[in-house]
């Protein structure tokens, strides 16, 4: 006696992205590890996993349904095909899937115990879900770097602006400044000289300098 079951999965990816895997051979293949043979037309013939389910399409609304009849290769002559409703709603970032497998024949109760979720659920939140991470990678590169510019640039420009003002500051005072008669300086004897040089090299011993070079260190 024919039966039917429904289950539920939740797949990393958008319903559009699902829908066209789905009916992709390329993408059905990569997505299940299985060859498939799959077109987005009504009443083509599909098959998938290396010719183990052959069926047709029998309806199908871009991004939110796909009706598919299906048979294995262990139906008998007197099993007629049973038929797939996969329903795609967005939840979020991502998407539920509703799968109805309905007129299944009884003997075949391994589809709804496992059979889904490890040929086709599993497999399909791997494939997406490394989809997903390969994209999404390079953004939050860019974005990082495009932060880290923005931080560089406004703490470079206060040094700068702080330059220009002193600078400015500095020409203005000279040209307000009295021209100064020249005068010779007056001759030190060389005993002062050495006593203000020694006097210098004790201050320099004990007040190290704490301005630093370009490379950080001090001199």
């Amino acid at each position: 006696m024919p039966y039917t079951f429904t289950l539920h999965a939740t797949i990393p990816a958008t319903p559009e992205e699902i829908y066209q895997a789905w009916l992709d051979s390329l993408a059905h293949s990569e997505m299940t590890g299985g060859e498939a043979s799959m077109s987005d037309q009504i009443g083509a013939e599909v098959s998938a996993w290396d010719g183990y389910i052959s069926g047709r399409n029998l309806a199908l609304i871009p991004s939110e349904r796909i009706v598919q009849s299906w048979r294995t290769s262990e139906f008998g002559d007197e099993h007629e095909d049973s038929v797939v409703t996969v329903l795609l709603e967005r939840v979020g970032d991502d998407t539920l899937l509703t799968l109805e497998h309905s007129n299944v024949p009884d003997e075949h109760r391994s589809y709804e115990e496992g059979g889904w979720q490890s040929n086709y659920f599993e497999p399909m939140v791997a494939y997406f879900s490394e989809r997903r991470g390969k994209t999404a990678e390079p953004a939050r590169r860019r974005t990082a770097k495009s932060g880290t510019s923005k931080a560089a640039a406004k703490k470079a420009a206060k040094p700068r602006a702080k330059s220009v003002g002193k600078a400015k500051r500095a020409a203005s005072a000279k040209k307000s400044r009295p021209a100064s008669r020249t005068k010779a300086a007056p001759k030190r004897s060389k005993a002062t000289s050495k006593g203000k040089t020694r006097a210098s090299a004790m201050r320099s011993h004990a007040k190290p300098s704490s301005r630093k070079s370009s490379s950080g260190t001090p001199r």
